[in-house]
């Protein structure tokens, strides 16, 4: 699908990743088409997978989880889509990337406190297919 985006997917979607919340119409103004047609390719590209959905984005210091942390994680065999498949499923995983070397992904978590971090730890180490994982916790944000 990816390869099947045009301009105006892309500039809908930089549109849309900087101001999730903009009313159709206002879309449909900055690009010069119709209401319909944004809607139209709103629809597509959510149908497709190209866009999970939309979100708000939270200053750091607004932000509620106290412990965040990144888990670098070693995928068994050929179970990567199992395995984030089943790290999406945890509600405390926010983020998920495949990585190149020796980590084969990047697991961002946020909870609210230590003990939560641990039932976390401890349910995505049982996820089948997770060879290996290294965690490190976030303690400060410079940028």
């Amino acid at each position: 699908m990816l390869d099947t985006l045009d301009d105006l997917d892309h500039r809908l979607i930089a549109l849309l990743r900087d101001d999730g919340r903009l009313p159709t119409a206002t879309l449909a103004k900055k690009l010069s088409v119709s209401r319909g047609t944004v809607q139209n390719r709103i629809d597509r590209l959510l149908r497709s997978g190209v866009l999970l959905g939309f979100t708000i984005r939270l200053r750091s210091e607004v932000e509620i989880p106290a412990v965040r942390a990144m888990t670098l994680v070693e995928v068994r065999g050929n179970e990567t889509d199992a395995v984030v498949a089943a790290l999406r499923r945890l509600p405390e995983v926010v983020e998920v990337h495949s990585t190149s070397g020796r980590w084969d992904l990047m697991v961002e978590i946020r909870v609210q406190d230590l003990a939560t971090f641990d039932r976390v730890l401890r349910d995505l180490r049982s996820i089948k297919g997770i060879a290996n994982s290294e965690t490190n916790l976030m303690l400060a944000h410079y940028k």
